[in-house]
C-alpha cells in the first residue's frame, strides 16, 4: 500500500518521488506554456533578425570562365565519377527570401569554390605550384524549395 502524498515543510529541498500525477501535469503544462510564450514572443530570448539584402554583385572572385557540364550542388563528384575530390567538406544551407521575408521558390543559388589545392575553375584562379584536383567540380547550384530553402 502506498503512502498518501504529504507536502514537505517549507525549506525542505529533498525531492519527493511520490508527486501526484495531477500536480505533475499541472506543473508541466504551466512550464510548457511559459516556454512556448517565450519562443513565440519576439525579443524575449534573442533579438529579432533583421533581413539584409545580399550584395548585387553577380560575380565574386574567380567565377568560372566556362560552366562545367555537371552543375549540381555536389562539388565532390563530377558527373558519374567514382573518385571523389579530396579536402574538407563543407555543407551549405539557407533560405532565400524577398526583402519582406517571403520565401522564394525555384530560385537558383550558385556556388563556386576552390579545390584543396587552392585552384578555382578560372584562368586567373589556378595555383601554379600544385595541379588542380580534376575530381573537384568547382561550381554548382541549388534550386530552392517551396519555403525558399536550399541544402
Amino acid at each position: 500500500m502506498t503512502q498518501p502524498f504529504r507536502p514537505r515543510p517549507r525549506g525542505d529541498s529533498r525531492l519527493d518521488a511520490r508527486l501526484p500525477r495531477r500536480v505533475f501535469l499541472e506543473r508541466t503544462l504551466r512550464a510548457g506554456t511559459l516556454g512556448a510564450a517565450a519562443l513565440w514572443t519576439p525579443g524575449v530570448l534573442a533579438e529579432e533578425l533583421i533581413a539584409t539584402p545580399s550584395s548585387r554583385s553577380l560575380e565574386g572572385p574567380f567565377y568560372p570562365d566556362e560552366m562545367p557540364l555537371d552543375t549540381d550542388n555536389d562539388l565532390l563528384i563530377v558527373n558519374d565519377s567514382i573518385t571523389p575530390a579530396v579536402g574538407e567538406v563543407t555543407h551549405l544551407h539557407g533560405t532565400v527570401t524577398t526583402r519582406a521575408g517571403t520565401p522564394l521558390r525555384n530560385a537558383f543559388v550558385e556556388i563556386w569554390q576552390c579545390d584543396t589545392n587552392k585552384s578555382y575553375r578560372h584562368q586567373d584562379g589556378v595555383n601554379e605550384e600544385v595541379p588542380p584536383d580534376s575530381n573537384f567540380q568547382g561550381y554548382g547550384r541549388f534550386l530552392t524549395h517551396v519555403q525558399g530553402e536550399y541544402y
